[in-house]
């Protein structure tokens, strides 16, 4: 059983890492930040749905599929300059005029739904408010991917991420085994695509790639097998949060969503004190996800 601070620390380190790695992953996008600044003035998508999946969370006490699919879009419809992809937005829509939005989730796409990796960026707060029931969470997980995701490797790529994040939360400080964390991700795999793509994982930890291989390999793309394994790759192959940060961004492609997926999983490991503090000064609306970090951990750790 983990310390109650301990947890708390992971908790907030998972949500910020998640909204400093899509900052600083869309830095590169946005050029010149002005002097001595690495993260962009304005979070993504990554982070504002993230941000209301914790919403939904802590206002249900768990996951609701319609509150959570609600909070999506009023936060959308609030912010709809975040740099949504083309998929969700027309959900929303389409939620708004009465439609089903599962059914218009399903047809956007040839083969039944997007295989992106929108459902996985967003994951953490499901992962830190489950990390203790590993089942709740592929359940909670899947019906949040579903809101938008429907493509099985769409799903399959946030079921991952989520189990990766809480397998960090209920690592002991300096009890991480690299291969062991990859193996444990690899027999939860259920497609041939993430197998082949864990299985690179694992062999890439046994030697020093290059970047280019590690791209080749795991790819830095939105595809969630394109980008999942390669988050994960990131915060296994380095050994501090920051250093977790600069080799996931550094691959490139797309870079603020894997820089989120990295930092939420560096964060709910390494916890709040490895995040420099310049980051944290530097990350927009760090108050109130703050707030919300604290507000899961105060539901799981003291019952609120």
């Amino acid at each position: 059983m983990l310390d109650g601070e301990l947890l708390k620390s992971r908790f907030l380190g998972s949500l910020l890492g998640t909204g400093i790695g899509d900052s600083l992953g869309a830095g590169l996008a946005w050029g010149a930040m002005g002097p001595g600044r690495e993260l962009a003035p304005r979070y993504t998508d990554d982070t504002h749905m993230t941000i209301g999946v914790a919403e939904s969370l802590i206002a249900r006490g768990g996951f609701d599929e319609e509150h959570m699919l609600l909070t999506f879009v009023r936060n959308w419809e609030r912010e709809p300059w975040r740099g949504y992809g083309p998929g969700p937005p027309i959900i929303f829509r389409a939620y708004r005029r009465g439609l089903d939005p599962a059914e218009v989730a399903r047809s956007l796409y040839p083969g039944g739904g997007s295989f992106g990796n929108g459902a996985a960026m967003r994951v953490a707060p499901i992962a830190c408010f489950y990390y203790d029931d590993l089942d709740e969470l592929k359940r909670a997980t899947v019906g949040s991917a579903k809101l938008t995701h429907t493509h099985p490797l769409g799903v399959e790529g946030a079921v991952i991420q989520a189990l990766a994040i809480a397998y960090a939360i209920r690592t002991r400080p300096g009890d991480i085994r690299p291969l062991d964390f990859a193996e444990a991700l690899f027999a939860e795999a259920e497609s041939h695509v993430f197998k082949r793509k864990l299985r690179a994982l694992r062999a890439l930890l046994l030697e020093q790639p290059d970047r280019r291989r590690i791209v080749k390999e795991l790819g830095n793309s939105v595809e969630a097998f394109n980008s999942v394994p390669t988050a994960i790759f990131s915060f296994l192959a380095t050994r501090s949060f920051e250093q977790a940060l600069r080799f996931a961004v550094g691959l490139g492609g797309d870079a603020d969503t894997i820089g989120a997926m990295t930092g939420a999983l560096a964060g709910a490991y390494y916890g709040v004190e490895d995040i420099p503090a310049k980051w944290l000064s530097e990350l927009e609306n760090r108050a109130y996800i703050e707030h919300l970090a604290i507000s899961l951990w105060e539901i799981k750790a003291l019952g609120r």
